[in-house]
């Protein structure tokens, strides 16, 4: 057996630091089920010692020219890039995602965001008119202070550059609590802040597990704001622990996506919303799980998504190719498992896939790639988020009962409309009760903010919104507009 990575030390006030006392927690490679690394999950005295140095560094740091503080990211972007082919290689060890979807998406979303951050800050006006009725009353938009960032182990960079990124260039100092599961991208990025040469105290790590640090950041009077991915449950229990500090929160939680498939959809619109829901192992929130199909085209897209299924390739994430790697644990696993028996107890039917390990499997947490038919809404596969690579088919009758049906779930993330009649689409956009919508799968346009509501939190990450997410508006009157300059 190889010997682990030993990556215990958290990254505290621009240093390396030791745990105050040790906690030796295994990192655990999904295709392969072995130990590839040791961390340490930090404690009160870790958490504490973060917080200070961030507190420290903030007030120095929120005074830098927007200029300054937009050239350190646009470094950070650089080191990035340079060290890509390094960030995949370290997300396909700690949570399965396939070598070249690891290079190619995960690694890239980080990329995605951080230019898009950079566009709108360029063009961010900190300092604003209130409106025309009242030319000396300003809008200033100031950092929150010490934000507390906790980020999953699903779209490791993804989530952290949405969080990162715009709390640095806004001006506030932060702590990071990266899922334990998949914490190695974490620490390389805090490598990469590093050599940036960020100043010490404005960016902090301090690995641990929600029970432990997470808590701990959300219940600590030094931190001004949580920013939250990851369950429901956990972000209930967040909210929580944060009210009697009073910190800003904010949520981006589960999902439970409808893709609306009416009979006038192109050809592809069920091959998409196949490969969609399977994308990443079936592990992103605002995956197309139910798939609800206008009944004349009903059985034929049974049909195809059936075979699609069938077809899936499941490989381990180090294989390069076009390939489904496994979820990223066994405790993921194993939930997986319940809910496609749970599936299959309710009455559900299953067209492809089902329980246990793939053909030809022996090792790794790899899960069947399923498609339950003649799925309705009182089944748990239709309510629960099962994050995993499970499709849920539904037939509908009418544009009022497709929109109810999807609308009637606790969550709130993504819904998706596939259709060639444009005012159609455009009408059940309008009614569908989700943060985003996706038609006939076009993506949404860069800086387009992402986020839900009900269940599925309300954050809005990314673009000019993902910047003022991490931003109070202070309004001021009796602005001189000749002395000082609009945009700060």
């Amino acid at each position: 057996m190889a010997q682990l990575l030993d990556k215990r030390k958290f990254y505290i006030n621009g240093e390396w630091i030791a745990p105050s006392r040790p906690n030796d927690f295994e990192v655990i490679d999904p295709s392969t089920e072995e130990a590839i690394a040791v961390i340490s999950l930090g404690n009160q005295a870790d958490t504490d010692r973060a917080v200070a140095a961030a507190i420290g560094a903030f007030p120095t740091w929120s005074q830098t020219s927007p200029a300054e503080r937009l050239a350190y990211v646009e470094k950070i972007l650089e080191i990035y890039n340079a060290r890509a082919t390094e960030m995949a290689a370290a997300i396909t060890s700690e949570m399965g995602a396939p070598r070249d979807m690891s290079l190619a998406y995960q690694v890239e979303a980080g990329t995605h965001h951080i230019e898009n951050f950079i566009t709108a800050f360029k063009n961010f006006e900190f300092v604003r008119p209130l409106g025309d009725h009242a030319p000396s009353t300003m809008v200033a938009w100031e950092p929150v202070g010490v934000v507390g960032l906790i980020t999953p182990w699903n779209w490791p960079m993804n989530q952290l550059t949405l969080k990162v990124i715009p709390s640095l260039l806004v001006g506030n100092t932060a702590v990071l609590k990266p899922s334990e599961i998949a914490p190695l991208s974490s620490l390389l990025f805090a490598e990469i802040v590093h050599e940036a040469g960020v100043p010490k105290g404005v960016f902090n790590l301090v690995n641990g597990d929600g029970a432990g640090v997470g808590t701990q950041l959300s219940t600590h009077p030094g931190v001004d704001m949580v920013s939250f991915t990851g369950s429901t449950r956990a972000g209930i229990a967040i909210t929580k622990a944060a009210a009697d500090t009073l910190k800003k929160v904010t949520l981006e939680l589960g999902g439970k996506g409808a893709n609306l498939i009416f009979a006038d959809a192109d050809q592809k619109a069920v091959e998409w919303g196949v490969w969609r829901c399977f994308f990443n192992s079936g592990q992103s929130c605002n995956a197309p799980t139910r798939m609800l199909v206008e009944r004349s085209a009903y059985d034929l897209a049974v049909e195809t998504a059936a075979r699609l299924a069938r077809e899936t390739v499941v490989a381990s994430a180090h294989q390069s190719g076009d390939h489904l790697g496994p979820v990223v644990s066994k405790l993921q696993w194993d939930k997986i498992q319940d809910l496609i028996q749970l599936g299959i107890s309710e009455g559900a039917r299953l067209v492809a896939g089902g329980p246990g390990l793939p053909e030809g499997v022996n090792q790794g947490y790899f899960v069947r790639p399923t498609v339950f038919a003649d799925v309705n809404n009182r089944m748990t596969i239709a309510r629960q988020e099962i994050f995993g690579p499970v499709l849920s088919i539904i037939p509908f009758d009418s544009e009022e009962e497709a929109i109810e049906i999807a609308n009637d779930t606790i969550y709130g993330l993504t819904n998706f409309v596939q259709s060639q009649d444009g005012a159609r689409r455009n009408r059940v956009a309008r009614r569908l009760r989700a943060g985003m919508i996706e038609m006939n799968r076009e993506s949404r346009g860069a800086g387009s903010a992402f986020g839900g509501i009900k269940a599925s939190g309300r954050a809005r990450e990314g673009g000019i919104m993902g910047l003022e997410e991490f931003m109070d508006a202070k309004h001021i009157s009796a602005w001189d507009t000749g002395v000082s300059p609009l945009k700060q």
